[in-house]
């Protein structure tokens, strides 16, 4: 028999600390958990703890600076819809967040849930625990899950986490899918063409400079491009990273920043692409806020953080956010703004009149994630054989412009 401590809280969150005689640790375990306690910490007497605080110590060591690291997204959906999963079971809340952390495969995600466990089982709220990570957890996170805890629904809030996530991870991977294969064409094209235009092209241009013979426009246009390159790569580079660097300087600036942004958003093809991608999300997302019970400004609040990466929308929002705090309705609060279209505001006045706001908005989100998909498919498919007959051009006009010579020197030799 061994001597172990414990700490334990009651379901009124009373701790209790105390030594008892057992044959193991699991057996304390065991004992309390029977008894309807949430074990916070079993060690032996003198030694190593565990439980929630024990497993604070444990991540700790085997963490360390990691913890600062940004966690994948989708472990983040898995974490909500496993919480959903236990909750509903019947698992206390300490105990299943203890257990998703001491059983995650990420160490990072494992340190924070612990920590967050050991918080809950203090008295802190988990909305309120979670906050202490902004890293991890964002404010769309914090809003849907203070009011599902308010409205006695945190599990299948949870539930929705899961789902929005998972459904704006679909998006990012098929947007992603859509342009990594021309991406790679394209990059291979253009080393193929610098190779050859800077190593190949510059061999015949001392050919066709000994036979001092008129060669074709084509050509001189390549040799000439070809010189330039090879002689002058040092300005170029430099011109190319100062470039870079004053961009970049620019869009700092908030006047840079701001015209950047819109015209990222009004940029013929791609602009129309991004702007559903950017209110398909905001859709999304304010449905899921507004279907959790989260106040329409609170809401509000939230996007305007979500989309800081773009002050056009931002602003927007901001600008939406404060006239509804005035009075005004939310589609007038939209549309005065001249950022969001006609359909949205216009299909958010019929929500409001209806009663049906939420869902009239989950139906919109669904509209523009059709236009999403449908554009990557278009794009999927037109995007490959474009640049396959664009660059075999390039290509071809190269090799055309070397060969037209030789076929001349040739010719002239078999003259001779």
């Amino acid at each position: 028999m061994q001597k172990y401590s414990y700490v334990a809280q009651d379901a009124m969150g009373k701790t209790y600390k105390d030594t008892v005689t057992a044959e193991s640790r699991e057996k304390v375990v065991n004992a309390l958990q029977d008894g309807g306690y949430i074990v916070l910490e079993v060690k032996e007497a003198g030694g190593k703890g565990g439980g929630i605080l024990g497993a604070v110590s444990s991540f700790k060591q085997k963490t360390g600076s990691r913890t600062q690291k940004k966690i994948k997204s989708h472990l983040l959906a898995f974490f909500a819809e496993q919480l959903a999963t236990l909750i509903s079971g019947g698992v206390p809340l300490v105990r299943a967040i203890s257990l998703l952390g001491e059983y995650s495969s990420d160490p990072n995600l494992g340190y924070v849930l612990i920590q967050i466990a050991k918080d809950v089982a203090s008295g802190s709220s988990l909305h309120s625990s979670l906050s202490k990570h902004p890293k991890t957890f964002n404010h769309i996170w914090l809003s849907l899950v203070q009011a599902g805890e308010v409205g006695g629904q945190l599990s299948a809030t949870l539930m929705q986490i899961s789902v929005y996530i998972k459904s704006q991870d679909a998006v990012k991977s098929k947007i992603i899918t859509a342009v990594t294969y021309p991406a790679i064409l394209f990059t291979m094209s253009v080393g193929v063409l610098f190779y050859f235009v800077t190593f190949i092209v510059p061999v015949f241009a001392t050919i066709f400079k000994e036979s001092n013979m008129e060669l074709p426009a084509i050509t001189k246009a390549v040799l000439l491009i070809s010189g330039i390159i090879t002689n002058h790569y040092i300005l170029i580079l430099v011109a190319i990273i100062g470039s870079i660097v004053g961009f970049n300087v620019y869009v700092r600036g908030d006047a840079g920043k701001k015209n950047w942004h819109y015209f990222l958003l009004h940029m013929p093809l791609i602009g129309d692409f991004l702007q559903n991608i950017y209110f398909e999300r905001l859709l999304s997302t304010l449905s899921t806020l507004l279907k959790s019970g989260v106040t329409i400004l609170n809401c509000l609040s939230v996007l305007e953080e979500a989309f800081a990466s773009n002050v056009i929308i931002r602003d927007g929002l901001r600008s939406a956010k404060k006239d509804v705090s005035e009075g005004k309705s939310i589609a007038d609060s939209f549309k005065d703004t001249g950022v969001f279209p006609p359909l949205m505001t216009e299909m958010m006045r019929m929500g409001e009149e209806s009663g049906r706001l939420p869902n009239i908005i989950d139906t919109l989100s669904k509209f523009y994630s059709d236009h999403v998909n449908q554009f990557i498919a278009r794009f999927s498919a037109v995007i490959d054989p474009i640049l396959i007959v664009g660059v075999g051009i390039i290509i071809g006009i190269v090799v055309m412009s070397i060969f037209m010579p030789i076929f001349q020197m040739s010719q002239i030799g078999s003259n001779m």
